[in-house]
Order: C-alpha cells, then structure tokens, then sequence
C-alpha cells in the first residue's frame, strides 16, 4: 500500500533498485540539472524503438505523479507485453526545486496541504516556461525535458498532474480514439468522479467525458486574459515527431458536484459573482502583502514571486469572467471555475504566509486566518473527500497505459519523423 507521497530523494533510490535489479532491461542516468543544481533523472524500461516519455513532478504542488511512475515502471519491468509494444522512459521529477519547497507527504486535510504549499510562477514552470518566455531565456529544467523529447521521439508523451480538489480528467494535444472508454471505467470502478467541464480545458473540444483536446491555432481563449498558451508549451514538442500528448489529471480530494452536465439555470449570474468573490479575496492578500513588504527586504525568493505572480492574474481573469460569455454552462464547469476561483487567492494566501512566518512578521496571523478560513470553506463547500493515494496511482497508471495502447493505432502517422 502506497501511504505518502515520496519526495525526489525517495524516488531516485527506489528507481536506482529498480535499475539494479534488471539491468538488462533497465537504465538510470541524468539527464540534466535544476536551476539549484539538482540532477534530472530519466528511468528507461525496454529497447523498443517505439517510446513512451512519461513525466513526473512538473507542477511542485501535484505530488501524485512521482508515486505513479513507480507504479508503471515496476509494471513493465513484470510485464513483457507493455515492453513489446513500446520502450518506457520516465522523467523522476522535471521539477526538483519545486519539489523541495512543496512538501506534505500525507495531507490529511485542505489546510494541512497548503501549509507547506509551493506552486512556481509561469516563467519557472518547465512546462509551461516556453509559452511565456523567448527560447534563449527557458530554465534548465525545460531544456532538459525537451532534449529528452528530441532523443526519443516518444509517439506518446504523459504528463502526469494532478488536482487538489475536484474530479479526474484528461487533456490531449491530439486526440486519442477509444480512451474515454478505459478512462471512465476506471474512474467509475474507484470512484473518483470524472470532472466534465474543467475550467483548465474550456473551449476546448470533448473526445468523451473528461477528455479533452486542444483546439488548433486561430481558435478563441476561453479566457483571454491569462498569459500562458499551452499550444506553446512542452506538450506539442511531440509533433515535430508525430506524437501527441496526454496530461492526465487525477483529484487529491474528490467531490461530485463536479461532474453534473446539467445545465446551470443562470450561469452568467453565476460567474459575475464568481469574479466578484475573486477580486475581493485578492484584495484581501493583497493588502496584506502591500502593508508587510516594507519591512520583508530580503524576502525576494521563488514563495514571493509565486505569490505575486499569481494576484497579477486576478484583475484580467475576473474581467473575463464577467464580461466574456461562459465557455461552459453545465453546473459542473460552474463548479470547476468556482474551485479554480478559490483556488488561485488561496495559493497566494498560502505561499505569502510561509514567507511572513519566516520573517517573524506581525502580519502573519491576520493570513493564517485567512487560509484557515479559505481551505476550510472550499473543503466544504465541496464536500471533499479523499481519494486514496494507491486509488490515485491505479487510476493515473491504467489511463497512462490506455493511452499508450490506444494511441498506437495501425497506419497513423505516429511514425513520422523515425
């Protein structure tokens, strides 16, 4: 049974076993280094040609990954099929740096999650850094996971994120025929419920419940305001070879208010509250964030630049969700843009609190209420409940391995480029 969340350390030594214990089979090497200087390490399984890259640990804050990739790489050491159909390689950590400032290895609870809580600004995402940033400007982390894409050609890339609370849904940069099936039968078998409208995938165009497809260049932002554009990120650097990708999104916390398609009886009454909530919780931080940092002069560092990065984005997507017409209206896209909307406050909330604990701020109550009061509420409202850890990791691995198979179909065009 899988009981915490491993950390970097954790998984390099359980993949070095791994290595060691079939060596015939299996590699371990680094593949680069962190901004900090922290090795990338890249676990392959197999000698197929034919790749499957699957990537952990891009979002600090999403630990479920590092323990799912365990779990594939142990089962396609044991099981020779998944070795026949494609050779396995699986980034440990495209993050390291994150990962070693969000750290709760068994959250019991929302609050208990965000005490520790760490998610990097845009520009500091490996992922996400290409779609906000000039190509002589990436991390290294980035240049390293798109080096790793480059050797392998992988005609499928995973990557694997999670939510902190919500439903489980899946993301593709081409679409893959046949997965929604697989997907919702695990989903239903372990009772995580499939998060239908994600605000993460508005606009885009729906291959089955929960699955999602990027839409093509020209199309409209459902929210225009946000600086990221994830046809430039990471993701598609798989076409250059044919490939495709898909980001599977598995809840710490699930609740069933998010995966109703009824229709919402007033959804843009609905939203233009939802942007009102939002700007008035930013303010809120804000507020304590303009009253502390005349006396933080040394807290420049990754927490702060998180925290503020995040409350920048507020004005422009409040305005668009007052102003733009829902790109949704089934009560379970409602429900996901009202978590998003809590979301994004808290994080920063969160964040900002670890660094005026630090400083030994007198501002550092009137903040930990308000995260209290904030994860408290949105475990509520919600009515969260958690998702087993082992439950995470079989679900995240049997759509991982459902990807792979279905995304091999006869005569497609997955092997240009090899």
């Amino acid at each position: 049974m899988v009981r915490h969340y491993p950390s970097v350390p954790e998984l390099v030594r359980a993949a070095s076993q791994l290595a060691a214990h079939r060596p015939e089979l299996s590699t371990l090497r680094e593949v680069g280094v962190s901004r900090a200087g922290r090795p990338l390490h890249l676990l392959s399984v197999g000698r197929s040609p034919r790749a499957v890259l699957v990537v952990a640990g891009a979002h600090a804050n999403e630990p479920a990954g590092g323990s799912t990739l365990l779990h594939l790489a142990e089962r396609t050491l044991r099981d020779p099929r998944l070795r026949a159909a494609a050779s396995w390689h699986f980034l440990l950590c495209a993050d390291p740096d994150g990962a070693s400032l969000h750290r709760t290895p068994a959250p019991r609870t929302l609050l208990e999650y965000h005490r520790n809580f760490f998610r990097p600004a845009g520009p500091e995402q490996p992922e996400w850094s290409p779609s906000v940033l000039p190509p002589d400007r990436l991390p290294p982390e980035t240049r390293a996971l798109t080096a790793v894409i480059d050797e392998l050609r992988p005609y499928l890339q995973v990557s694997l994120h999670a939510t902190d609370l919500g439903g489980s849904w899946v993301q593709l940069t081409k679409d893959i025929p046949g997965l929604a099936e697989p997907f919702a039968k695990s989903a239903a078998e372990l009772h995580i419920p499939v998060e239908t409208g994600a605000s993460d995938a508005a606009g885009w165009l729906v291959s089955g419940p929960g699955v999602h497809v990027l839409p093509g260049p020209g199309a409209r932002a459902a929210y225009p305001s946000l600086p990221e554009d994830a046809r430039l990120t990471t993701w598609h650097r798989t076409h250059r070879y044919g490939g495709r990708t898909a980001i599977v999104e598995v809840p710490m916390w699930a609740s069933d208010l998010v995966d109703d398609p009824a229709a919402h009886p007033a959804p843009v009454r609905a939203m233009r509250a939802l942007a009102r909530r939002l700007r008035r919780d930013a303010r809120l931080v804000e507020e304590i964030l303009a009253d502390a940092l005349p006396r933080l002069p040394h807290a420049e560092g990754p927490l702060l630049r998180a925290a503020c990065w995040a409350l920048a984005l507020v004005p422009g997507l409040a305005d668009d969700w007052g102003r733009l017409p829902p790109a949704g209206t089934s009560m379970a896209y409602i429900g996901s843009v009202d978590a998003f909307g809590r979301r994004l406050p808290l994080r920063s909330a969160a964040m900002l609190l670890r660094v005026l604990d630090a400083a030994g701020d007198r501002a550092a109550p009137r903040l930990e209420r308000l995260v209290t009061q904030w994860s408290e509420a949105f475990a509520e409202r919600f009515r969260a409940r958690w998702v087993p850890l082992e439950d995470q990791v079989e679900h995240q691995s049997r759509t991982t391995v459902a990807a792979a198979l279905h995304a091999r179909v006869p005569g497609d065009d997955d092997r240009a480029g090899r």
